[in-house]
């Protein structure tokens, strides 16, 4: 096969995305040796990789009960009215996190769904009124498109962006068994 064939370079850029899907904080050098491959191969891929948005960016796993957050997720089912473009444009604009901030809550992520609901939020805030305050303002900014908004308490992570809680072994204090 062709070194540079089509087939090797997605090869070599899935082993590359899997090592730093293991910590993106681990240096060139490091995911070099673990790929059997040179530094600057893995470079040029890395800069190939964020050039055509294959990596968005690169984020630390915080455990957000050691700054004194909560995590929360909102799931919302919309009605059958159609979305208008200013709403469309205030979405992609990212005009909820705005509001967010206003309520001292951080937007984790933000997914447009297939299934029982479609769009499901995760956020951290200090509190659950804080929690309730921003759900409100999604109920009064989506006014006539949300059917339904379920806000969920998160309990316990067991795995987050990929990296499993070193701390799992206190899921057991959620149970009485």
């Amino acid at each position: 096969m062709a070194k540079n064939s089509k087939k090797q370079i997605k090869k070599d850029e899935k082993k590359i995305i899997n090592e730093l899907s293991k910590n993106s904080n681990k240096s060139i050098n490091k995911i070099a040796k673990s790929c059997n491959f040179s530094r600057q191969k893995v470079w040029r891929i890395i800069k190939n990789l964020e050039k055509n948005d294959t990596i968005w960016g690169y984020t630390a796993v915080i455990n957000e009960e050691k700054l004194d957050k909560k995590g929360y997720f909102v799931l919302i089912k919309r009605t059958n009215q159609p979305i208008t473009k200013n709403l469309l444009n205030a979405i992609i604009e990212r005009k909820m996190e705005e509001k967010a901030k206003k309520t001292d809550v951080q937007i984790i992520s933000s997914n447009y769904t297939n299934g029982a609901f479609d769009w499901v939020i995760c956020f951290e805030a200090d509190n659950i009124k804080n929690a309730k305050r921003f759900c409100e303002g999604l109920a009064k900014e989506f006014s006539g498109f949300l059917k339904e908004l379920h806000l969920l308490d998160k309990m316990f992570s067991v795995k987050k962006c990929g990296i499993h809680n070193p701390n799992v072994g206190n899921l057991a204090d959620m149970f009485d068994v």
